[in-house]
């Protein structure tokens, strides 16, 4: 469904991103983790064509789609839900979901997107996606829009950041719906072990470079390993 072939990065000098090659198949959740500063959100907004790659293609379905914009890529069917999310003033919550869903929706529907990021509908429905609502609230609005898209490929970027623990068990129950439901490919980058435990497959990126790929009965127990070292070694100095 996509792939990635050579894709190369630089910025300000640096190289983000060293010849990534991925397959994210058809129908797939992926979740892409590793450490901070290894290029994992600079892989995300290169899918969704926020930033072009220095070298090399990107493909969906066959097709190359590397030159194409943000609008483009979205019409093919590629969603993205931004780290930070963006604020729409004069643009109210259920005017963006209907925009989101491109059709129009009963209201019963909007509650239900609302009521699974943890939102009370009647509370959020008519207010406007501004500077009046949270960061962790303009979050969970944002990836309600975005699973009313129900696009083929949903890429999001620490869906967990800004999110209290009992909106975060509700995400997890709308990402493994909405992978049930849609038929389409999820990627989430994120450290949170909940979300690669229910993922079908982890990307490892670190230094800008596939580190390891594979199933998460594969990965996920190194990377839980590694992770109670760190701690143990913190506890002991």
């Amino acid at each position: 469904m996509l792939e990635l072939k050579n894709v190369c990065f630089h910025k300000d000098g640096k190289d983000i991103l060293k010849n990534i090659n991925l397959k994210i198949d058809e129908d797939k959740f992926v979740a892409i983790t590793g450490p901070n500063g290894g290029g994992k959100s600079t892989l995300a907004k290169i899918i969704m064509g926020i930033y072009k790659p220095s070298s090399g293609q990107i493909f969906l379905n066959g097709e190359d789609i590397t030159s194409l914009s943000i609008t483009e890529r979205a019409k093919k069917g590629i969603g993205f839900a931004f780290q930070q999310p963006v604020k729409f003033k004069g643009i109210t919550v259920r005017d963006l979901i209907t925009l989101s869903a491109g059709k129009d929706i009963k209201f019963n529907e909007i509650c239900e997107y609302l009521s699974s990021v943890g939102l009370c509908a009647k509370e959020y429905v008519n207010r406007e996606v501004d500077a009046s609502l949270s960061g962790g609230e303009l979050k969970r609005i944002e990836i309600a829009s975005v699973a009313a898209r129900k696009t083929k490929l949903t890429v999001f970027d620490e869906p967990e950041a800004g999110i209290d623990l009992w909106s975060f068990n509700n995400l997890i129950n709308l990402f493994e719906k909405m992978h049930n439901e849609i038929n389409g490919s999820i990627v989430i980058i994120s450290h949170q072990e909940r979300i690669l435990n229910i993922a079908d497959e982890i990307i490892v990126i670190a230094d800008g470079t596939v580190s390891k790929i594979g199933k998460k009965e594969e990965i996920l127990p190194e990377l839980l390993y590694k992770d109670n070292c760190k701690m143990r070694q913190r506890r002991a100095e």
